[in-house]
């Protein structure tokens, strides 16, 4: 790698990135990634690889991707902006401003807050993809079919990620709005950001340079172009739609790092409201690439060397990462479309972080496996959710096995039935002894069934016990 002789840091970063970037993509079969970095008012960014392996249409740094889950941070600044505004308090019950919003569990129903929603405490059953149509009062009909949505634990009791909340909570901007959560997300963020190159669904994303999700129709074989190109609409507030460019990503986690003032100088969030939002309000049990605790929207990561905040984001073959330094003024936004993404996070954002930052990435966990033997009576018994039923046994010989089994939309996609074996990570937590997707998935069991057995298998996701 070569660089100016008086280069500054982002300088030189941005010459490493542009060598490295096509290697790392061949060695870990990513079809195509954009990249962007900031410091302060600075921003570097570079692509690689192609949109699709199919059309061969290049990578560039204005290709527009899905950014996933990373949505709920859009979303929960469009709902602070109404705390801003008066209108709406997080304290108050969803029913405030949802009068019609039902669960299984009426006294849970009644009791959740705004705030909860944000935060991931809410309690009820997280996963659900109806395909409520096109129109713009899908979100309005997917809240509608919530009355049989199970209650997993008291609201506020613990954290449990909730893609459902999070349309609970875009349907109540659209409420207070008056107009649908694409709308919201335009003319309240994409406008004062001023985005170019940022869409709210396909239609929107075909008038740019669009990346195409890959998976791999067999562990072993190359990724593929998926079959669709992103999930339901009705699911946008938590993730299913929004995709834009890198820089586009940034401009967003800037106004964040000013503390709500857009590049221009107009405020679009209050400092007080962006500042609660990075503030902790849930801790989580130690699952490996999850951060330490959850914010209004903002997963916080307490690494070596200072306070990172973020999120990371998934939808049909496509994965996204960002990542932002307050303290520093520093933010890193990581766009892929297949393949093992994971290694291009910790290599790229490890490095900006490193140099950037002084903060360093902690390693991604991995099993001993000269551990002792685990006695597993307390995690033993089959687990459920709305994505998938996971059975844990231990064997004569005393090792454990966690085998999953995929549902609905998650088994339409390409989930497999697997078996997996874990060994001990410390107290209540196991970690799979083969990697999946580039790391070694941990698995907590939390609370306690009065028996001395956990109620919950913990992915990140609160799966309750079923069975002994």
């Amino acid at each position: 790698m070569s660089t100016a002789p008086h280069a500054t840091p982002l300088e030189t970063l941005r010459t490493w990135l542009d060598e490295r970037l096509p290697s790392l993509l061949a060695e870990n079969q990513v079809p195509g990634a954009a990249v962007a970095v900031s410091v302060g008012d600075q921003v570097i960014d570079t692509a690689a690889g192609v949109l699709s392996t199919r059309t061969r249409v290049e990578a560039t740094p204005d290709s527009v991707f899905q950014i996933g889950s990373i949505t709920k941070v859009w979303t929960t600044t469009l709902a602070m902006q109404l705390v801003d505004e008066g209108t709406l308090d997080l304290d108050a019950p969803v029913r405030t401003y949802l009068p019609d919003f039902k669960l299984a569990d009426d006294e849970a129903a009644a009791a959740i807050t705004a705030g909860q929603l944000m935060y991931h405490v809410a309690g009820f059953e997280g996963d659900f993809f109806t395909d409520t149509g096109q129109g713009d009062d899908c979100l309005e009909k997917l809240i509608a079919t919530f009355g049989d949505v199970p209650q997993l634990f008291a609201p506020g009791e613990r954290f449990s990620y909730n893609n459902a909340a999070y349309c609970v909570l875009g349907r109540i901007v659209e409420v207070l709005r008056g107009k649908p959560y694409d709308a919201c997300l335009r003319d309240h963020l994409f406008t004062p950001l001023g985005l170019t190159h940022a869409a709210t669904g396909p239609h929107e994303a075909i008038l740019h340079r669009a990346a195409v999700g890959h998976l791999r129709p067999t562990p072993d074989a190359a990724p593929e172009p998926a079959p669709v190109w992103a999930l339901v609409r009705s699911n946008s507030a938590a993730g299913s739609m929004l995709a834009m460019r890198p820089r586009d990503l940034l401009a967003f986690a800037r106004m964040h790092l000013a503390d709500g003032l857009g590049p221009d100088g107009t405020r679009v969030l209050g400092a007080e409201s962006a500042r609660a939002m990075r503030q902790p309000r849930v801790g989580l049990p130690p699952l490996g690439i999850l951060g330490d605790s959850w914010g209004l929207g903002w997963e916080i990561f307490d690494f070596p060397g200072g306070t990172v905040v973020g999120h990371d984001g998934g939808t049909v073959g496509q994965s996204a990462f960002l990542r932002v330094v307050p303290g520093q003024d520093v933010a890193v936004a990581v766009l892929t479309n297949g393949g093992d993404p994971l290694a291009l996070y910790t290599e790229i954002v490890g490095r900006v972080l490193r140099e950037l930052a002084g903060v360093e990435l902690p390693a991604l966990p991995v099993p001993d496996l000269a551990a002792p033997r685990v006695n597993a009576s307390r995690y033993v018994g089959t687990y459920t959710s709305s994505a998938a039923d996971t059975e844990v046994s231990q064997d004569a010989e005393g090792r454990i096995w966690a085998e999953r089994r995929p549902k609905g939309v998650f088994a339409r996609l390409g989930g497999r039935r697997e078996k997996i074996e874990l060994v001990g990570a410390g107290e209540d937590t196991l970690i799979a002894v083969e990697p999946e997707n580039g790391m070694h998935g941990l698995h907590a069991f939390v609370g306690d069934d009065g028996a001395g057995r956990a109620l919950f298998l913990h992915t990140g996701r609160a799966d309750r016990r079923v069975a002994p």
